[in-house]
């Protein structure tokens, strides 16, 4: 069934996408939920021409993400983390941790937009992407280093 996106649903995609699902994924969860409806003829006519208005409303969105995506070119975190005695951590390195160590550099970044490949659970240099929009995403670079005993 193909259905259009009222908003963003992650591994599917971005809000008014037209994309193709199964049926029942399709109507019981994304409708259900207000994510989605279904691309009827009218629908698909009337995304048509909001897409025409919101152009250069999206020009802007597009321009502001590549602004943000350029403050953060370049940035290297470093966080601590308890670790074991074989430099594994305890626990893990998330998004909500690199977005409090982007927030201390004056980079306010919701987690929610921050992708990691896999979850960070050794010490080491990784790499997480944050998606400002579907067209403008920037790697940055995260330091996982032992905490130090007092």
């Amino acid at each position: 069934m193909k259905i259009i996106l009222k908003e963003n649903v992650a591994s599917l995609g971005y809000k008014d996408d037209v994309v193709e699902v199964k049926d029942g994924y399709g109507r019981n969860y994304l409708i259900p939920q207000g994510l989605a409806i279904i691309a009827s003829k009218a629908a698909l006519k009337q995304l048509a021409e909001d897409q025409k208005q919101k152009a250069h409303k999206i020009a802007k969105i597009i321009e502001d993400a590549k602004a943000a995506a350029a403050a953060i070119e370049g940035v290297k975190l470093t966080i601590s983390a308890k670790t074991g005695a074989n430099g594994t951590i305890y626990g893990s390195v998330g998004a909500a941790q690199i977005s409090e160590a982007l927030a201390k550099l004056g980079h306010e970044i919701d987690r929610k937009i921050i992708n990691l490949k896999d979850t960070i659970k050794t010490v080491g240099v990784h790499t997480a992407t944050v998606k400002f929009h579907k067209e403008v995403e920037q790697e940055i670079e995260v330091e996982v280093v032992a905490e130090k005993e007092d």
